[in-house]
């Protein structure tokens, strides 16, 4: 991961506002041979007493979660808007071209729980996606009886009490203000996630162009 000052996040507000933004996740591991598992999981993250959790469910039966009950060392990737930046569209186009992304990378080790526990995330998540609308058929309490016996055996809940934290949020810091400018404009032009990229540029240019302003 890039180690450069200007891509990090400014504070850890900054970082679970992008994690509830962009909270479907890349999991990866490593299993008993050494070989590399990785799955995607939407997760929740929760803070207890200044500790952040990854907390989610998945199939138990997959190779993913069988690696990770052996190893529970795991890397979880969070990734938001990218998209690719022309040299042209700058001042000095005489450059090569990049590519801008948001990424949050978490450390940690996973544990597993069933039963009650399981049952509440269930409640939660299904109540989170659904913006609180327990009258939804597919919030947890609504569901048949015969769906949550048939599947509930099948899945585990899991946590990930995050050890360290990363990110590179690489947003054309290292430009000049007419040239970052440009950028937005541009990426907005050609719409799609392009757009979303262009939003979080244009929360940037106060902090990275105030002299200017």
């Amino acid at each position: 991961m890039y180690n450069i000052p200007s891509y990090k996040a400014k504070n850890e507000q900054e970082i679970l506002d992008f994690i509830n933004e962009y909270p479907f996740v890349q999991i990866t591991g490593v299993n008993e041979e050494g070989k590399p598992v990785a799955t995607q999981i939407p997760v929740i993250v929760e803070k207890r007493n200044d500790e952040l959790y990854i907390i989610g469910h998945m199939m138990k039966e997959t190779d993913h979660c069988k690696a990770f009950q052996k190893n529970s060392n795991v890397l979880s990737v969070f990734t938001g808007p990218n998209g690719y930046i022309s040299a042209s569209w700058c001042v000095n186009s005489n450059k090569g071209s990049t590519w801008n992304y948001m990424s949050v990378h978490a450390e940690g080790k996973m544990s597993f729980f069933e039963g009650e526990k399981l049952v509440s995330l269930m409640k939660s998540f299904t109540l989170l996606h659904e913006k609180g609308n327990e009258n939804s058929p597919t919030v947890y309490n609504n569901l048949p009886e015969s769906y949550i016996n048939k599947w509930m055996p099948h899945i585990t809940g899991f946590e990930i009490k995050i050890d360290r934290l990363d990110t590179v949020f690489k947003l054309s810091q290292g430009l000049d203000k007419e040239s970052y400018l440009n950028v937005i404009v541009e990426l907005e032009k050609r719409g799609g996630t392009n757009s979303f990229l262009a939003s979080e540029m244009k929360k940037r240019v106060s902090e990275l162009f105030s002299e200017q302003l």
